[in-house]
């Protein structure tokens, strides 16, 4: 059962998860419990919950004996910024792909890179396995923030043709290139049709 880690930094929880589909969830009731508690924002966690989703999924993938366990650990190193850590015995080092029109997978590292404010890969001490960590910023408080598109959702406000507008819709369409594009319908003017990755202005109440 997760736990917080009284040893070391007074923001740190952690767990261990045997390697199948339903660790995932297990994974992100772990970080909402933690966030939750150390009062984060809500927006923080629900980008931290969505990302620690698409690291474990990776994780229990990843070719490695039967046995072996994935460690997920988050923690709070200052008031801005939340770190995720997953740990799993499988070699290589994971990078982003452009998935194949038709696909219905692939999107994981490329929803990671797009949220996160930096992330990355480290060899496990011993030289078994690797951690994949990512780290998320952003304020308690109420005012603007900048996201990536791809966590937008109905609702939300963002600042679009010189002044807030209510996004009405969201979906996911390609452009020619294949990359991600999100088209998000407004409640005035026209809809936004921009890069999943690309930055935008939204307002975040102190409470959602």
């Amino acid at each position: 059962m997760p736990q917080q880690d009284q040893s070391r930094e007074p923001y740190e929880a952690s767990c261990r998860l045997p390697r199948s589909k339903a660790s995932v969830p297990r994974a992100r009731d772990l970080v909402r419990a933690a966030l939750t508690a150390w009062e984060v924002h809500a927006g923080v966690r629900e980008d931290a919950e969505l990302v620690v989703s698409e690291l474990v999924t990776n994780a229990v993938r990843a070719p490695a004996p039967s046995d072996r366990q994935v460690a997920v650990r988050v923690g709070r190193p200052d008031e801005m910024t939340v770190r995720l850590e997953v740990c799993d015995a499988g070699e290589g080092r994971p990078a982003p792909r452009v998935p194949a029109p038709g696909d219905e997978g692939g999107y994981g590292l490329l929803l990671v890179e797009a949220i996160a404010y930096r992330w990355g890969t480290e060899r496990r001490p011993g030289g078994v396995g690797k951690t994949v960590w990512a780290e998320l910023r952003g304020s308690a408080g109420e005012g603007e923030a900048m996201v990536s598109a791809v966590t937008v959702c109905a609702g939300h406000r963002v600042r679009a043709h010189g002044a807030w507008r209510t996004v009405r819709r969201v979906r996911g369409e390609r452009f020619a290139t294949g990359a991600l594009a999100l088209v998000l319908t407004l409640d005035e003017g026209p809809a936004l049709r921009v890069p999943a990755t690309e930055k935008l202005t939204v307002w975040r109440a102190a409470r959602c």
